[in-house]
């Protein structure tokens, strides 16, 4: 073959592999209807986003480079797979039982805060010769409250958005993650599946309650919100206790999730 061309091709071949091992490492998971909420599973799907559902039933797309499958969560389903018992002793619980906070667990050079504010936030604005990692500004739709909030970093300033435990630490530990191991509970303290960022005042709120303690204000958002709680417990293992499953029944079945 011609040299020039045995150059282009090679050239050419070495962009396509580039492109593709970008878009791979973006796995993505698609749910019905509209908006954006954020989903990850471990070892299978990285920081992504996926629409909001009014539906129980979550499909989504895993990609591998080898080829993609495609899933079903359907959160009524699973749900009854959890095992239902009381709450453990708080006993032995701290932040610090989870490991360092926000960790770069993915060892990307950034801490969990900022991938999580860089994969919810728009109009990101990042602090200079920080590789695009720590973010400054942006703009945040609040899953919570439907509303849409300026993020400014700042002594002053940074609280009014903050990171979101779906399943809070607490709940977590007193559902089984005490068992488990340090590197465990720092994954799940860091897993993105877990996180989202919103409104601080509402996540101060919240606390540490689950189902049948606190709900988002922003109804429509509480059946994707109640699904993610679910996935994320299924994942880990976690149990449920039974106002709390009688609390998510509720949402799932209603008019609302239909």
């Amino acid at each position: 073959m011609n040299s020039r061309w045995e150059s282009a091709l090679i050239i050419f071949t070495q962009s396509a592999e580039s492109s593709f091992e970008k878009f791979i490492s973006k796995s993505f998971v698609k749910i019905k209807n509209s908006h954006f909420v954020s989903l990850a599973l471990a070892g299978s799907i990285a920081l992504t986003s996926f629409p909001l559902t009014t539906s129980s039933i979550v499909n989504f797309q895993l990609l591998s480079p080898a080829r993609a499958e495609s899933t079903t969560f359907d959160a009524i389903q699973e749900i009854d797979k959890l095992e239902v018992k009381g709450r453990a002793p708080k006993t032995g619980y701290s932040r610090g039982a989870f490991g360092p906070q926000w960790s770069d667990v993915d060892r990307n050079g950034c801490d969990t805060r900022n991938d999580i504010l860089k994969r919810d936030l728009t109009s990101i604005v990042f602090r200079e010769r920080t590789r695009d990692c720590v973010v400054e500004k942006g703009v945040l739709s609040d899953p919570f409250s439907g509303q849409i909030i300026e993020f400014q970093r700042g002594e002053k300033t940074s609280s009014l958005v903050q990171i979101d435990h779906v399943v809070s630490l607490s709940n977590a530990w007193q559902t089984g993650i005490f068992q488990m191991s340090q590197r465990v509970r720092t994954n799940f303290a860091n897993d993105p599946l877990n996180l989202l960022a919103v409104k601080g005042s509402l996540n101060s709120q919240k606390g540490d309650g689950d189902a049948a303690t606190w709900l988002p204000p922003n109804k429509p958002f509480r059946c994707a919100y109640v699904s993610r709680q679910i996935q994320v417990k299924v994942k880990y293992g976690l149990w449920l206790t039974k106002p709390e499953k009688e609390a998510m029944l509720r949402i799932l079945q209603s008019k609302d999730c239909q």
